[in-house]
């Protein structure tokens, strides 16, 4: 589509890109996506993964084209920081929900807890809570939560690699969690607070990094709302190779073409696993195609590009 096209339908031209956000709390991931929208002048913007609007931290969005990556960016692993409040119960699981229930006992001591979160890595079937954007029946579980219906709920797979105890100071331990994408750690603190048996729920949690994009990478909503006013914003963006994590294959002009009619290039150089997946470059070091092992050991184009790079600017 050229650039007079998407002008005509209210689209502004530019990159396809990755950001990450650092996103406040109080907003939905969706808030966030609305005003990147503005920010960039295109609707076609999406993000890698929902994050309560209570939390805070890495929320990474995908510009224009970009959104056709998603499926190809790893997901895994998942880390958090939060503080997990012992001795309440809340029928949200977190801060935002109403007290249901108060431990009038004492609570337990640091070694409980560490003992308590040391039995937590391995893989889990966890129920997803009332109050998620789970669907049932096209219907999200937490617009029934707010009728106050409660229905079951199919529990999924989960995997803990590591749940690690930060600090303590009585109601309140500081936990970091490495996890599996889908794993809801609000349930996490809640099945914590069981196992202590005292109750808890999740206070406040921070997202450190969702599969290749981490905190660091991110910035304070309000910074980036100001470059946006300033036109600053294409420092921030991330290029699509380097965001999908995987190892790059710079092709020549000739592989190019071939790939670009959907043909497998042979495999050369080290011998690579099936299945295995690369970002494979034009001669300019532009993104234009997605290249997997096949069992053949032929790279065989997965997703190819050429479109996108031609009109997006993929770098």
């Amino acid at each position: 589509m050229s650039q007079r096209a998407q002008r005509a339908r209210g689209e502004a031209p530019g990159p396809s890109a990755f950001l990450v956000v650092d996103k406040p709390a109080g907003w939905t991931s969706h808030d966030v996506v609305d005003s990147a929208r503005r920010w960039f002048g295109t609707r076609r913007i999406g993000h890698l993964g929902t994050l309560d609007p209570q939390a805070t931290g890495v929320l990474p969005l995908a510009l224009r084209d970009a959104t056709k990556l998603i499926p190809y960016v790893p997901a895994d692993p998942k880390v958090y920081r939060g503080v997990i409040r012992l001795g309440i119960e809340t029928d949200t699981l977190d801060g935002d929900g109403r007290e249901v229930s108060r431990h009038a006992g004492p609570l337990p001591s640091e070694a409980a807890v560490r003992t308590a979160l040391a039995s937590f890595p391995g893989e889990h079937e966890q129920v997803p809570p009332m109050f998620s954007a789970v669907k049932q029946g096209g219907v999200p579980l937490y617009r029934l939560a707010r009728r106050g219906e409660q229905v079951e709920r199919a529990p999924r797979k989960v995997r803990i690699d590591a749940f690690s105890l930060l600090s303590y100071r009585a109601p309140d331990a500081e936990v970091e969690v490495t996890c599996s994408p889908g794993t809801y750690v609000r349930v996490l603190a809640a099945e914590l607070g069981s196992r202590l048996g005292c109750g808890a729920y999740l206070h406040s949690l921070c997202r450190l990094r969702s599969g290749p994009f981490e905190l660091a990478q991110a910035a304070p909503f309000a910074v980036l709302a100001e470059e946006a006013d300033r036109g600053a914003l294409g420092a921030r963006l991330l290029r699509p190779a380097a965001a999908l994590g995987l190892a790059t294959l710079r092709l020549t002009p000739e592989d190019a073409r071939r790939v670009l009619h959907g043909a497998a290039l042979p495999a050369g150089g080290a011998p690579r696993a099936v299945g295995e997946r690369l970002a494979a470059l034009d001669p300019t070091g532009a993104l234009l195609a997605i290249l997997e092992v096949a069992p053949d050991r032929r790279l065989r184009p997965l997703r190819v590009l050429h479109r996108l790079a031609a009109r997006e600017q993929v770098w």
